[in-house]
């Protein structure tokens, strides 16, 4: 993350709802079958999340179609481009096997956030308002607008086990874990977490 200038605290508060909700056990129960069907059939067939940062394979593929217009030769390092494939086919397998390994997840995870500081108007914000918009633009998808992704703030539709039934904002969550990060790394930058969502 220091080689691209990603902040830490920044980049896994964007991951942490999904980190909290990952369950391994779940995980290889259920996408045995669907991995077989996106591999072979497309994502119309099976979109599904994968590894502990729980993502789909069309946000790889799209973080894979934007990275290098963000990101320039730098991205190669990162991915291999889809024309080095045989087909069609072993580039989706190649896309599970690099979701399935925290490592490679990471890549996705880095070229995201620097494909929306290329999309989007991020300098203009502060750090809370920073990882809210990245941690909503993750979860509800950063090819929609910014208009699009900052009406998604307060709508409560992630839950996880671990917090029973209710249904929280994805970013409430994320926010919660930087701002609890800051007050024990950083006291001097936020007074308290529970009142970074208010």
């Amino acid at each position: 993350m220091k080689q691209y200038h990603i902040s830490y605290p920044e980049a896994i508060a964007i991951i942490f709802p999904e980190l909290v909700r990952y369950s391994a056990l779940r995980d290889k129960i259920e996408i045995t079958l669907l991995k077989a069907l996106y591999i072979n059939l497309g994502e119309e067939y099976a979109n599904f999340s994968i590894g502990p940062f729980q993502m789909k394979p069309t946000f790889a593929e799209m973080v894979h179609e934007k990275a290098k217009g963000a990101m320039g030769s730098r991205s190669g390092r990162l991915f291999r481009s889809k024309s080095e494939f045989e087909n069609i086919k072993s580039y989706r397998a190649s896309i599970v096997g690099d979701l399935e390994n925290p490592q490679t997840e990471l890549n996705y995870l880095i070229a995201f956030i620097k494909i929306c500081e290329t999309k989007f108007n991020l300098k203009s914000k502060d750090e809370l308002s920073r990882v809210k918009f990245l941690a909503t633009a993750y979860n509800c998808g950063f090819w929609k607008s910014e208009e699009q992704i900052e009406n998604m703030y307060d709508k409560k539709f992630f839950r996880t086990t671990l917090l029973r039934t209710e249904n929280y904002s994805y970013s409430d969550v994320s926010i919660f874990w930087f701002g609890d990060y800051l007050n024990k790394n950083l006291p001097s930058k936020v007074s308290s977490p529970e009142t970074l969502h208010h």
